[in-house]
């Protein structure tokens, strides 16, 4: 099976499990997932699977990633943030979505190479920082919409507080990967709303700038 063909076959796939908003799936679609994975793993680029990378992280697999994206029900004007860049595969998505994406991570050798990455793709509204995610982007703020791809033991009152009027965050919280769920905060007139989605399985997040060195890791 060719590259075209597995990458449609996971479209079919990811629209069987209820990912069905046609612009996530055609940014999706538009993303070359195999730039994003290790040389070792492009095989199984297009299968819906996490796969390693660098640094002991992960790229998330396709469900996950298309869902969460979906659940923010982005709009082409808005500001995004995202806390853990990671592979970037997920800041690539949010990209073909939103006006601008501010992306967060803590490892600076998975941020430089995600960079590469978006220089080499011309994702040109990309806006990247190495720094503690958890304290989300002051500067910037506020955020329409946020998303956080590691999993916090509770929702970081930082985000919240760069939130927009009528924002919305995802992000998993849990204390071990056993015990994660999936949470959507929307802001209100009255405060966040919490709705509990589906259980996932992030690396935790993390606080502080990591060099990149793998000694000592």
């Amino acid at each position: 099976m060719n590259e075209d063909a597995r990458k449609i076959r996971l479209i079919m796939e990811l629209r069987r499990i209820g990912v069905l908003d046609t612009d996530v799936l055609s940014a999706m679609e538009r993303i070359p997932r195999e730039r994003f994975v290790p040389d070792l793993f492009k095989g199984q680029a297009y299968e819906n699977t996490a796969l390693p990378i660098a640094h002991g992280q992960t790229i998330s697999q396709p469900s996950v990633v298309g869902y969460m994206t979906q659940q923010l029900e982005i709009g082409k004007r808005m500001k995004v943030l995202e806390i853990g860049t990671g592979s970037g595969y997920q800041a690539a998505v949010l990209s073909r979505l939103c006006r601008r994406v501010y992306t967060i991570e803590r490892n600076r050798d998975l941020l430089s190479h995600a960079v590469k990455l978006f220089q080499e793709l011309r994702l040109n509204n990309i806006t990247t920082l190495c720094a503690d995610g958890s304290g989300g982007w002051p500067e910037q703020a506020p955020f329409e919409r946020i998303l956080v791809t590691a999993a916090a033991l509770d929702v970081p009152p930082a985000l919240l507080e760069q939130l927009a009027p009528d924002g919305i965050m995802i992000l998993p919280v849990g204390d071990t990967p056993d015990n994660q769920q999936l949470l959507k905060c929307r802001r209100t007139a009255e405060g966040i709303d919490y709705e509990t989605l589906w259980p996932v399985r992030f690396v935790p997040l993390l606080g502080g700038i990591e060099n990149g060195v793998e000694n000592g890791r």
